[in-house]
């Protein structure tokens, strides 16, 4: 089986470590509906410090998505700093 192949559950926290920027517009929201559905209300996003191109394209999308309440940038000490957004998720229903 590929690893590729294999199914991650969606859950209170997500790496985009090994995700390409063009991987965001679907990898997001889907996340994000599966959150809401096992009834997640907060998301910590791991995108990294980096050259910042990553993360811009994580905060421009999470403004357009219906899922997304609103979002703390940076996340936190201890929550991953300037490397990382928590991400709150509007209820179910």
């Amino acid at each position: 089986m590929d690893d590729d192949a294999i199914p991650i559950e969606p859950g209170p926290e997500l790496d985009l470590h090994t995700f390409r920027p063009s991987d965001l517009g679907d990898l997001l929201p889907e996340w994000f509906d599966g959150c809401i559905e096992r009834g997640i209300p907060a998301v910590r996003v791991i995108h990294g410090k980096g050259t910042g191109a990553l993360r811009e394209g994580v905060h421009s999308l999470l403004r357009k998505l219906p899922q997304v309440r609103d979002f703390q940038y940076p996340a936190g000490e201890g929550s991953g700093g300037w490397g990382a957004t928590w991400v709150f998720l509007r209820s179910h229903g």
